[in-house]
C-alpha cells in the first residue's frame, strides 16, 4: 500500500514536499516514482529513483523538482520548489516492485491514491 501526503493549496513561487509511506511487503519495493495528473490529461511522470538512489526525472521539471527516498523508513518523498499554476494536478506515487526503473507508466504497477496540489 503506498499512501502519498503533504499536498495542498500554495501560492506562485512556493514550495511543498509530498511524502509517499509505502507499507506491506516493502522489501519488494524497488523503483519508486511521482507523476502527475490533471483531468482530462495524461498522466506525466515527474521523476523515479531505484533502490541505489539513482534518479531520473523529467527534463522539464528536473531544475525544480527533487526526489529522495528513506529506505529505511519505505518513504518517497518530492521536493517542489518555485511552484507554478501549471504544477496544480493531482500527485502519485508508485513503484515497480522490481528493479526496472525510469518514467514509463507500464514500469509501474502499485499506485497510490494521489495527494492533490494546488497552486495559484
Amino acid at each position: 500500500q503506498l499512501v502519498e501526503s503533504g499536498g495542498g493549496s500554495v501560492r506562485v513561487g512556493g514550495s511543498l514536499r509530498l511524502s509517499c509511506v509505502a507499507s506491506g511487503a516493502t522489501q519488494d519495493i524497488g523503483c519508486m516514482g511521482w507523476f502527475r495528473q490533471v483531468p482530462g490529461l495524461e498522466r506525466e511522470g515527474i521523476g523515479s529513483i531505484d533502490s541505489d538512489g539513482i534518479t531520473t526525472y523529467a527534463d522539464s521539471l528536473k531544475a525544480r523538482f527533487t526526489i529522495s527516498r528513506d529506505n529505511a523508513k519505505s518513504t518517497l518523498y518530492l521536493q517542489m520548489n518555485s511552484l507554478k499554476p501549471e504544477d496544480s494536478a493531482m500527485y502519485y506515487c508508485a513503484t515497480t516492485g522490481d528493479r526496472v526503473c525510469g518514467l514509463l507508466l507500464r514500469y509501474f504497477h502499485y499506485w497510490g491514491q494521489g495527494t492533490q496540489v494546488t497552486v495559484s
